[in-house]
């Protein structure tokens, strides 16, 4: 099964010939594993991507150790390269991380989130609600991720929201917002229409309530959703 999903990622990266530079191949590399194309447990073998690029193995190698380093991917000594599998531990020690971030964003955006951004926000929530109506789970989990961040943005700290933005593309092979049943992504959708009342008042303590309602929420229906595909290990 491992063999037929490198497979599937080799024939996406055939398609993406462009300039033989390690920022492409780290770019494309990195995009196919956080979209989903190449989903958790999937080898990597760096001979075939460097011929799928037509690069030497070198930025190969190098754009594997950076995506190591992100935690996207795994390297085990006469195992090679995996995209990373998380146990449920894992997961939700992630989650606690993300929620603590996303808790201490949402405190500073509240005074800070100007009318066009919330608007932003109010009309990603609206193309939540058409996803669901259209049973679209794409577009429901590309737009979750669009909504968190028009929230988070405004706190103008840019070392936590590229610590938020880590710890959120770690679950992101996952993409278990495309998976979550209609009972719960209207839940999540009254979660956010929840946030949004709340920061139209600039109500803190209101956002943050809801906000950890809301993780709690996420947490269970990612780990949940995990464990459905059995890409999880003990």
């Amino acid at each position: 099964m491992s063999r037929r999903m490198a497979n599937r990622l080799l024939a996406q990266l055939a398609e993406t010939r462009t300039p033989n530079t390690r920022a492409n191949v780290l770019e494309e590399l990195r995009r196919l594993i956080l979209s989903g194309g190449a989903p958790p447990g999937t080898q990597i073998p760096p001979a075939e991507i460097a011929d799928a690029f037509g690069v030497s193995p070198i930025p190969v190698r190098e754009a594997l150790k950076t995506l190591v380093g992100e935690g996207l991917v795994v390297h085990r000594r006469n195992a090679g390269y995996r995209v990373s599998q998380l146990s449920t531990e894992e997961l939700r020690e992630i989650y606690f991380v993300r929620g603590t971030l996303e808790q201490a964003a949402l405190a500073q955006s509240v005074e800070r989130i100007d009318a066009v951004t919330l608007r932003a926000a109010r009309e990603r929530h609206q193309e939540l609600l058409v996803a669901v109506k259209y049973n679209d789970g794409k577009a429901f989990h590309d737009v979750s991720r669009e909504f968190h961040r028009a929230l988070v943005v405004p706190c103008g700290m840019p070392r936590l929201l590229n610590m938020f933005e880590a710890t959120w593309n770690l679950t992101e092979p996952f993409q278990a917002m495309r998976s979550v049943d209609g009972r719960t992504q209207a839940a999540l959708n009254a979660d956010h229409e929840a946030l949004l009342d709340a920061f139209d008042a600039r109500d803190t303590a209101a956002v943050l309530e809801v906000a950890r309602r809301h993780h709690r929420r996420l947490e269970t229906a990612i780990v949940e959703t995990a464990a459905r595909l059995d890409v999880l290990h003990d």
